[in-house]
């Protein structure tokens, strides 16, 4: 009897369009506008302590914001190789949290999928008001690299598929030909029974 193959395909990370979905949904227009943002954290602190928690948060490379417009919360990750599955590579760099391009500001850069897509949020905070602005952009790079993933698991899942299909021709092919064997022997011994 042959191996039963594994045919669940995991959830895939992107759409197969992601540049055409970013350019056409309203969720995303709206979005790749510049708008105000605000830091979320801590919202039951003082606001000095607040304060505090933002910096460190930064220095760790984590943050949590809201878009005012939209509601929107997002967790984000300020490290670089944010894709990387080795933590020792996502690595909290200057492009990433820069608090020495402005006073009193720091800028942030992040890089992640949202809703299927792969999006890089850039904004800048005050550290005083803990609000600022951002936007997201479509990230191309990384969009090449996902899609070209994408493909990938697709076309594992085709072979595995197209395995499935032959081994289930194939044991249906087996039991018709036993079945043939058993009716033909059966015709035999009918022909052969002594009245």
């Amino acid at each position: 009897m042959p191996l039963p193959v594994r045919l669940g395909m995991r959830m895939p990370r992107v759409v197969t369009n992601q540049r055409e979905k970013f350019e056409s949904d309203e969720f995303f227009r709206k979005l790749n506008r510049v708008s105000e943002i605000k830091y979320t954290g801590f919202r039951d602190r003082n606001i000095d302590e607040r304060r505090q928690k933002f910096r460190e948060g930064c220095l760790q490379g984590y943050t949590e914001i809201s878009y005012l417009q939209c509601g929107m919360n997002l967790a984000l990750s300020l490290v670089s190789n944010s894709w990387s599955e080795d933590s020792s590579q996502r690595l909290v760099t200057e492009e990433f949290v820069d608090f020495r391009r402005e006073p009193n500001k720091v800028h942030l850069k992040s890089q992640f999928i949202l809703n299927g897509v792969c999006v890089i949020f850039i904004g800048s905070i005050n550290l005083e008001r803990l609000d600022g602005t951002g936007c997201i952009q479509f990230d191309t790079e990384r969009a090449q690299i996902e899609n070209q993933l994408l493909n990938q698991e697709l076309s594992q899942y085709r072979r595995t598929t197209e395995t499935f299909e032959e081994r289930y021709r194939q044991e249906q092919e087996r039991r018709t030909e036993e079945a043939e064997v058993v009716q033909a022997l059966l015709d035999i011994s009918h022909d052969f029974q002594i009245p």
